[in-house]
């Protein structure tokens, strides 16, 4: 069941989403070349902690830290490593989590370490763009597929694959709430969207075809032809006008 969250729910989530960016923010001044993605979840816990939130990755059903570092095919839920480092010429999806007085926020962001191929600059743009495409529909009244539909098109003009296997989801006092948002349209319009619904939007994007697969760690999402992949997510707040994005 999806739920409507009160007014000092909201706040709450609206504390953690701010928290969240700030962290996002943090994060994207240390990704450079030569940087572990263990040190970057060090730091990413050390910061999350240090803001009176606990990470809400860390040993979520077994994971075993506080951000997703996902490089170049990796989609998503890549496991940090002291023996791997970033490189000139990556892309490295963060996603991680806060949760603030028992309620959550997540997000996700793609940096370009240093400089990057025309290609892996234009799927990191294009995939940060099809989200903000996306919430143009994220109002009360219409339906969760106009969301859908709008980020697959939008990935899709650009001759790009939009992940089946993988999908975002509401958010509130659980990280993974109803409803599941595709960001491929459905044949039937999902459920009808109201103010005070919370969504952690995420559109995982790749530069070949969309098929994915586990590695052996099975958290790990790869792209089973190879190619770069890119992930953006906020979690948004739907009202009677425009979303908020509370995790920006």
């Amino acid at each position: 069941m999806v739920t409507i969250k009160s007014e000092r729910e909201i706040e709450l989530m609206r504390e953690a989403g701010r928290i969240l960016a700030e962290v996002h923010r943090e994060l994207g001044k240390i990704v450079k070349p030569g940087i572990s993605t263990k040190e970057i979840d060090r730091i990413c816990e050390e910061m999350i902690r240090s803001r009176g939130c606990t990470p809400s990755f860390l040993n979520y059903q077994g994971f075993p830290a506080s951000v997703c570092i996902s490089i170049n095919d990796e989609v998503v839920h890549g496991i940090p490593n002291k023996h791997r480092f970033l490189e000139e010429g990556d892309i490295v999806s963060l996603d991680t989590g806060v949760i603030w007085h028992g309620y959550q926020s997540d997000a996700a962001r793609t940096h370009m370490i240093g400089e990057v191929s025309p290609q892996a600059r234009k799927l990191v743009e294009v995939t940060e763009q099809s989200f903000f495409e996306g919430i143009k529909f994220a109002k009360a009244g219409n339906h969760l597929n106009d969301i859908s539909r709008a980020i697959q098109s939008y990935a899709e003009s650009f001759g790009f694959g939009v992940v089946r296997d993988l999908v975002g989801h509401g958010i509130g006092t659980d990280m993974h709430e109803a409803p599941e948002i595709p960001n491929f349209a459905q044949r039937r319009k999902g459920i009808k969207l109201a103010a005070g619904m919370t969504l952690a939007i995420e559109p995982m994007i790749t530069a070949g075809r969309f098929d994915v697969a586990w590695t052996d760690d099975e958290w790990t999402v790869v792209t089973e032809d190879g190619s770069l992949a890119s992930h953006y997510e906020n979690t948004i707040l739907i009202t009677d006008g425009e979303p908020e994005i509370l995790s920006l």
